[in-house]
């Protein structure tokens, strides 16, 4: 036994990357000596196998998932710590109560391509009724074989979403699915309401203002949602973004530590002692964030003057080479967002001396690729 601390997992092996392949995972779990408790559930679309880590002795069973969408890789890493926090004794108590069935990525092929949907071209998180999908029906088969008491349903969201109205990024946000159209606050969503509240007060230390609450519109084929409604508490996590850390060290630690609290209330058996008015509290996601903000650019509208004064960039995300590129490109001019960065065009070397026509989408597109060469 050691005594386990997040930075003594060589987590800098997994945050280089933002891509996260099978055979990477399955590489860094070898080499972590997690291998004993990992079982092969079934395979994919392209016949790649689905992993799941079964531990634990207790009567409080969790099933846990993550990588359901291939280009949602922190919560993946999250995951893979708190397995080696369970190899801990830290842990003792935890495993005494509960019995975990984690599965790291469901999607792997998505996961190998860096894609939101699997090989098929379908978004399993939108499967749940029809379950067109090996994959989908593999979590539904674990799900009844399993007859899990909570769910932990693991993903990442994009830059673009604010904690509130705000201009602070959603470094993580929670959600409690709804188990109806009418967001009922059925026993299993307001268990799942109490945890939420339970990890957000352990996360206030360092993320007081950056904390989300995700839109909770009911759709029965989300996993999530058809889990609450067959009445099982379901927590939805989302990995966000940390000021300037695109490689997401700081959601990956929120997740992380989020699990520990969730599961060591439940262990404790404190789940109420929290209240869920105190989740309603939390401020709901905005989507007015954008990753640059270009201001005091000099350009021409109509064949006359004209400063919009405001293009906002985003980046893409695409895999090329074994990693993830960021490729900057045009959104909008739209005077809500926010720029995450942002840059003075009259203050820029290669900015203030060019004019830009807004009316040519084109001429947007070719001034950013040209400013993509100046950085």
């Amino acid at each position: 036994m050691f005594v386990f601390t997040f930075v003594h997992m060589k987590t800098r092996n997994l945050n280089h990357n933002r891509l996260l392949t099978p055979s990477m995972l399955y590489d860094y779990i070898e080499d972590k000596d997690l291998m004993s408790c990992l079982r092969t559930f079934g395979t994919s679309a392209e016949k790649r196998p689905i992993y799941g880590y079964v531990v634990g002795e207790g009567k409080n069973r969790i099933l846990m998932w993550s990588q359901m969408h291939g280009n949602e890789s922190t919560t993946t890493k999250s995951l893979v710590d708190f397995w080696g926090y369970l190899n801990t004794g830290q842990a003792e108590f935890i495993l005494k109560e509960c019995t975990f069935l984690m599965i790291p990525q469901l999607n792997p092929d998505g996961s190998e391509a860096y894609t939101r949907l699997n090989a098929n071209k379908i978004d399993l998180n939108r499967d749940f009724i029809d379950l067109s999908q090996p994959e989908s029906r593999l979590l539904k088969e674990v799900f009844d074989d399993f007859k899990p008491d909570y769910c932990f349903n693991l993903h990442g969201q994009r830059t673009i979403f604010s904690a509130g109205n705000t201009s602070i990024p959603a470094t993580i946000s929670f959600l409690a699915p709804s188990a109806d159209p009418e967001r009922s606050l059925t026993p299993a969503r307001e268990m799942a309401m109490k945890l939420i509240v339970a990890a957000k007060n352990k996360l206030q230390s360092y993320l007081s203002n950056a904390i989300g609450r995700y839109d909770d519109a009911f759709n029965i084929n989300c996993a999530g949602d058809y889990f609450t409604y067959q009445g099982t508490p379901t927590v939805l996590f989302e990995a966000g973004h940390y000021p300037g850390d695109y490689k997401r060290t700081k959601s990956r630690k929120a997740v992380f530590d989020s699990i520990i609290q969730m599961c060591e209330i439940i262990s404790l058996k404190k789940i109420h002692s929290f209240s869920i008015a105190d989740y309603s509290e939390i401020p709901k996601n905005h989507k007015n964030l954008r990753d640059i903000e270009i201001f005091n650019l000099k350009g021409t509208s109509k064949g006359i003057s004209s400063s919009k004064n405001k293009v906002f960039i985003q980046y893409k995300e695409e895999k090329k080479e074994g990693k993830v590129l960021w490729l900057p490109c045009f959104d909008s001019f739209n005077a809500e967002h926010v720029g995450l960065n942002k840059i003075n065009a009259k203050n820029h070397p290669y900015l203030k001396d060019i004019s830009v026509n807004f009316d040519e989408i084109k001429n947007i597109t070719k001034m950013i690729s040209l400013l993509s060469l100046h950085q």
